[in-house]
């Protein structure tokens, strides 16, 4: 959804001082801000990002319990960042919003506009972390107040330590190597996700499990729902017991939607091929017969694409608020279109991104430009890494000129060839359409906050002409934080519950 920014590198020198205005009283109207980061840090060159956030002393990003956490996507708060090259250790360099390279979100950002709000510096230590602030081996400052223009002193002090997960009686890692990404990536990948078994679990050894593999959505992780003093609650009337587990879908560029990507590497296969069969080892799962799916947003597009990627290998999906599964409605962009446009409609107005209320509060092209700042691993340049091929330069290929918005067809139809749902399902119906008998839910806002109704409701007309069973209801009202509410949830456990009771008769018939 945002534009890439593109940054100049910058060489840095002992001391980078820029220029500034100066009255006759001594007194400054510029900033100028200094950084450092010490060998203990870090004790080789750092060629990378930097990036500033910045706060407001009393408004809604104030609520972040340090800049570094942001962006709020309604409410994103101002951001500088610069790439440098070759910057040592215990080597102050200084900068200003005018420094060759520098990014700014908003583009339009004046010196004036930090006065009274609070700094605090980030150096992007990890690029394989798609998180900022709080990325693993990424660095940070202290926070300091911007109270008068002037220098302004931020040592990188702090390097973010890596998440210990906290094993216990009924929650456990499950940390898979994969040969297939550390074989295209070049270098050791795992894939990951937080096992939680059910009650009866431990003293029926001999007993096997029903499996519910949950993908969260952009920036979730295995470390959702974890603080379990006890096993989880069954809330389906045939008292079935399930394995959980809450699966990781991080990788360098955002969110892997569990697919085989130019950019990513072969997230899917990887999953099905490496991940699922260790888990069947670990644990007495009951096998494909047994394995249901269930995600939201990003995660509910994921859970579609793997049941209609690999069908026999999954029981079922119940999808919630996919991600665009019909790339007619890409978030009320026609991507087939000729002459199609991110950034602005038809009449010249800016395409909004996302809602609150009924209320238009982040546009598609403002959007853009905080993810070029901000740099890899945002939701608009994870759908890039998934969808798009591989430039002669290693990077994905962009979908969209980050400065004009304008559409490149070639690129998009290589996104449609690959990666519609809904135009895989039509073009393959005749094969899958026996493979996906009763398998398919989806659950959907009309009210979406990110205008994901649209492209579901397509995806519900064609399944109805090609004479699927799948369900794909619609909720009016329900918008893409409220969808999923206990009712829902109960819901979609009672029916996971009562399709692996009827898939499992004919095998306990043919038992006896």
């Amino acid at each position: 959804m945002f534009r890439v920014c593109l940054l100049l590198i910058v060489t840095l020198c002992p001391i980078c001082v820029p220029s500034l205005s100066t009255a006759a009283d001594g007194s400054t109207d510029r900033w100028s801000l200094t950084l450092t980061y010490s060998p203990e840090l870090r004790s080789e060159p750092f060629t990378g990002r930097v990036l500033l956030f910045f706060t407001a002393v009393s408004s809604p990003e104030s609520q972040l319990p340090e800049p570094r956490f942001g962006p709020n996507w309604f409410a994103s708060q101002p951001m500088v960042s610069l790439d440098v090259e070759n910057w040592k250790p215990d080597t102050p360099f200084t900068f200003s919003l005018d420094t060759p390279g520098v990014r700014c979100f908003p583009d339009t950002l004046k010196d004036s506009d930090l006065t009274g709000r609070k700094v605090q510096a980030v150096v992007r230590f990890n690029p394989d972390d798609p998180v900022v602030g709080n990325g693993v081996g990424n660095a940070f400052s202290p926070v300091e107040p911007l109270e008068m223009p002037g220098d302004v002193f931020l040592p990188v002090t702090t390097l973010v330590p890596e998440e210990v997960f906290p094993e216990g009686a009924w929650s456990r890692l499950l940390k898979v190597r994969s040969s297939l990404l550390s074989e295209f990536h070049g270098k050791e990948v795992f894939l990951q996700g937080a096992v939680t078994v059910p009650a009866g679990y431990d003293s029926h050894p001999d007993k096997r499990y029903p499996v519910i593999l949950e993908v969260p959505g952009f920036g979730g992780t295995h470390f959702y729902r974890l603080a379990r003093r006890a096993p989880p609650a069954e809330i389906n009337s045939l008292n079935v017991e399930f394995i959980r587990v809450m699966l990781d879908p991080r990788c360098p560029l955002g969110h892997h939607v569990f697919a085989n990507s130019a950019n990513n590497g072969p997230y899917g296969d990887a999953f099905v091929q490496e991940f699922l069969p260790e888990l069947d080892r670990t644990y007495r799962t009951a096998g494909s017969q047994g394995r249901f799916l269930t995600g939201h947003s990003s995660g509910g597009w994921s859970t579609l694409w793997l049941q209609t990627t690999y069908p026999e290998e999954f029981a079922g999906t119940w999808s919630t608020a996919p991600d665009p599964v019909d790339f007619r409605d890409f978030q009320q962009v026609n991507l087939y279109r000729p002459g199609e446009n991110l950034f602005v409609d038809s009449s010249g107005h800016n395409r909004p991104l996302a809602r609150l209320r009924g209320v238009p509060v982040v546009d598609y092209v403002n959007f853009s430009r905080m993810e070029d700042v901000l740099g890899t691993g945002g939701q608009l340049c994870s759908f890039d890494a998934v969808f798009s091929p591989r430039g002669a330069d290693g990077h994905p290929v962009r979908m969209w000129n980050h400065e004009t918005g304008e559409i490149d067809s070639g690129v998009s139809q290589y996104w449609g060839t690959h990666y519609d749902i809904r135009r895989k399902l039509e073009e393959n119906w005749p094969d899958l359409q026996p493979k996906l008998q009763g398998k398919l839910r989806v659950f959907m806002g009309l009210e979406d906050t990110f205008y994901l109704e649209g492209s579901t409701i397509l995806l519900k007309e064609s399944l109805e002409k090609l004479g699927s069973d799948a369900v794909v209801e619609l909720f009016p009202g329900r918008h893409h934080g409220n969808l999923v509410d206990s009712e829902l949830r109960a819901r979609i456990e009672q029916e996971m519950a009562e399709k692996f009771v009827s898939d499992m008769k004919p095998s306990l018939q043919n038992e006896d």
